[in-house]
């Protein structure tokens, strides 16, 4: 019923930035708080940065100064301003949102399927 999609992943030395972006489609009534999350080999997923639907913004102490977490309530769609990457940032990006899909009274979590970030030295 709802698809996330990410995109702008890739290969970047250390130092470099990219964009990620998450746009959600479907049967979406509204969007609740929106996050990054991302996991690296033989590591657990975890929290990048979250975003309520007002703005308000939380990061990983990782992160803090680098990246930018933002979105566009008008489209739908997430996205994660990412500067200063370091080979530590490599890992595959997931997009999460808490969806209240139309005709449902409880809103879910869904997930992107990812896209990988690799940061060389």
């Amino acid at each position: 019923q709802v698809q996330l999609v990410e995109s702008g992943g890739g290969l970047v030395q250390a130092g470099g930035s990219l964009r990620l972006s998450c746009a959600c489609s479907g049967r979406i009534f509204s969007i609740g708080t929106m996050g990054w999350y991302r996991q690296a080999p033989g590591k657990q997923r975890e929290l990048v940065a979250t975003i309520t639907s007002g703005g308000s913004t939380n990061y990983a102490d990782s992160v803090k100064g680098r990246f930018t977490i933002s979105r566009d309530n008008g489209k739908n769609t997430m996205y994660l301003q990412m500067n200063s990457l370091k080979p530590e940032d490599t890992a595959v990006y997931y997009c999460n949102a808490h969806v209240l899909v139309v005709g449902s009274y409880l809103a879910t979590d869904y997930w992107g399927q990812g896209t990988q970030v690799t940061v060389s030295s």
